[in-house]
């Protein structure tokens, strides 16, 4: 995951020019030692300057998987307002992260593959070259096992609203003991036991040994992260832990196998092509002694994760969440980006969508971004710190503030072009069905509502993996021997897709080694359009309550717009060797014809009038897949192959 530019990003409230982020005197604060409540919201009485700090070492009771015979155990840095101290009780905003003690170097595994090697257990470059100045700032020490000093701004805005901060150093980094697993359940284990500590159902020692407890804690918790930090409140949530009353998981894994697999083939996160389950292991074991405690259960992660098949296993099974999913009784706030192709959207829907059928209270933000939060967009961060706040102090602090009957959904369907909407996919959303028709005189297919008249017509192409999608599918005027494209009429009306679309494609492959099947959907027509890259503005803006070295300030981004002539709207992927399950590998017969149906990822995009939907078929794709020899056939017959889109408004829409 993007773990490095996204874990740590300022929440901003716009200010006036010149003043400043309101600092309560300590005189005021001492006098308020219970929470100040106006129109549904704490209000800032408490002093951020004289907070109290303190690190408590959690026991992980029953969990020893570093096998030294003795509780694993999990490092809690705490920041919580002085009148603790005296008898006032407050909740707990928790994040919990593998990441605040840095990372080690580990190289990807190889995906330029001859067959010698089809594991790709030969490993090449570092990905990590430019980590930890990006993540925690000019001068980290990423050996250092101490967690970074509360930044963010988590101490600065709620703190003084009467909020403690706990930040869980997660099991095999940092002051942890204990090894990570890349999602297994000992890893969910630490910040439950944090939790059940804030609720005097764990133990917890100071650095001399001397056990402490959280007299202070109201025992109620909310968890918030992104990537990897906010995969861990979905991961415990689903242990429905007695404590937890809301999550904010922003950009976060539901799944591991959908991070790293899809549909049976072995695919990377966007823009980390060799990444896997054991390199991210490694990354973030950096605890002492790690190779010795760890090294064999890395060398097992490795081994069992599979990167000859990509099979759906017991391995990915034990670390998908949504198995548990019944489990969940904390509130889900879920953010995700719409153009983020390194934990993809599928993450997200597949956890929103088993989230709603459960009725389990819940809100949702999409944006225009990659793999980042709304905290820092300008022109949307006051909306989302109101947001943000009230949640909290609704389901924390139990303040009827309306905040649940605002509208469920916040969707930026275009750069700053942000609506909010009863739910999601959108009201009035259709799944509408698509033809696939073959392309006439050599010019590329059509796609159209109508299943195309006249004898069947099968078309061809040849896989290679030296050419990425965005240039196979550049080249509209003419055909292409290494994929196949159709293409609908120019658009009457913008249309919207809210959802997730889905194809059926009858093929037939015939040498190669290649098994990939991928299908791109692309908006045909100029325009400037996100990608997902954001800049930073020269504005300075505050949020919270500043002290010496922690401003409470920060910079403000808006995307980067590119106008182009087409847009990869979004893609899917499939081994077709996994044609009737991801879990189970069967051969293919060659020159034999089958349907494949599988899904793209999800989203809410809107193609504008004028514009023409494209469906594109390749097989490898470069930056996601393994890249195997060039050379397959694949064959398709367009008559039996189709694109179903989640349209507002189904069919009229086109």
């Amino acid at each position: 995951m993007n773990r490095w530019k996204t874990i740590i990003v300022a929440l901003t409230v716009i200010l006036p020019a010149g003043v400043l982020p309101a600092v309560v005197s300590p005189a005021v604060a001492a006098r308020s030692a219970a929470p100040l409540i106006e129109n549904g919201e704490t209000q800032p009485v408490y002093s951020r300057a004289d907070a109290l700090t303190e690190t408590v070492f959690v026991e992980v009771a029953g969990v020893d998987s570093d096998a030294d015979g003795l509780p694993d155990r999990v490092a809690v840095d705490i920041m919580r307002p002085k009148e603790t101290d005296s008898g006032t009780k407050v909740p707990v905003i928790m994040e919990a992260s593998p990441y605040y003690a840095g990372g080690n170097d580990v190289p990807n595994h190889v995906v330029d593959l001859d067959g010698s090697d089809p594991a790709g257990m030969e490993y090449r470059r570092n990905k990590f070259n430019d980590l930890h100045d990006e993540m925690f700032g000019e001068g980290f020490d990423a050996s250092r096992a101490v967690a970074p000093p509360f930044r963010g701004y988590y101490d600065n805005y709620f703190v003084p609203r009467g909020y403690a901060i706990a930040l869980v150093e997660n099991l095999g980094s940092g002051r942890a003991t204990g090894c990570p697993t890349t999602g297994l359940d000992n890893e969910t284990a630490g910040p439950k036991a944090a939790i059940d500590w804030l609720n005097g159902r764990a133990r917890g020692f100071d650095a001399a040994g001397d056990e402490v407890k959280a007299g202070w804690s109201t025992g109620n918790v909310g968890m918030i992260g992104v990537s990897y930090n906010g995969t861990l409140p979905n991961a415990v949530a689903a242990t429905g832990v007695k404590g937890l009353k809301a999550i904010v998981p922003i950009a976060a894994i539901s799944s591991w196998y959908d991070y790293y697999r899809a549909n049976g083939g072995v695919l990377a996160p966007g823009g980390y092509q060799g990444e896997d389950a054991d390199v991210l292991a490694r990354y973030v074991l950096t605890r002492q002694n790690a190779q010795q405690a760890c090294g064999a259960l890395m060398d097992r992660i490795e081994k069992d994760q599979d990167r000859v098949t990509g099979d759906y296993s017991d391995f990915w099974d034990r670390r998908n969440y949504l198995n548990d999913v019944r489990k969940v009784r904390a509130a889900v706030f879920l953010v995700h980006g719409l153009n983020d192709w390194n934990v993809k959207t599928k993450q997200a829907v597949q956890w929103w969508d088993a989230l709603a059928k459960r009725n389990v209270p819940r809100k949702i933000w999409l944006h225009q971004g990659a793999h980042f939060n709304p905290f820092s967009f300008a022109g949307r961060n006051a909306e989302w710190l109101r947001q943000l706040h009230r949640w909290f102090d609704f389901h924390l602090y139990g303040l009827r503030n309306g905040i649940m009957d605002e509208p469920q959904a916040d969707v930026e369907s275009g750069p700053g072009q942000w609506a909010q909407h009863a739910s999601w996919p959108l009201p009035g959303t259709r799944d509408v069905r698509l033809q696939l028709a073959a392309g006439q005189d050599g010019r590329n297919g059509t796609l159209g509502a109508d299943r195309p008249r006249g004898r069947a017509a099968v078309e061809s192409f040849v896989d290679q993996s030296t050419r990425g999608a965005e240039q196979l599918v550049e080249n509209t005027e003419s055909t292409d021997p290494n994929r196949l494209a159709y293409l609908s009429s120019p658009l009457a009306l913008d249309a919207r897709l809210s959802g997730t679309p889905e194809v059926s494609v009858r093929a037939a492959f015939k040498g190669g080694r290649s098994p990939y099947l991928t299908a791109l959907l692309v908006d045909y027509g100029t325009d400037a359009r996100a990608y997902g890259d954001v800049a930073y503005g020269a504005t300075q803006v505050c949020y919270g309550q500043g002290v010496p070295g922690d401003t409470g300030c920060a910079r403000l981004a808006e995307h980067v717009t590119v106008t182009a002539p087409y847009k990869i709207i979004t893609r899917g992927w499939l081994d077709v060797r996994n044609r009737d399950s991801a879990a189970r590998t069967e051969l293919l017969r060659e020159d034999r014809f089958y349907d494949f149906r599988f899904d793209l990822q999800p989203g809410d995009y809107v193609v504008k009038a004028g514009h023409r939907i494209g469906v594109v078929l390749i097989s490898t794709d470069r930056d996601f897949t393994l890249r195997l020899p060039p050379g397959t056939a694949v064959s398709v017959d367009p008559r039996a192959s189709s694109v179903t889109l989640p349209l507002v408004g189904g069919r009229s829409a086109l």
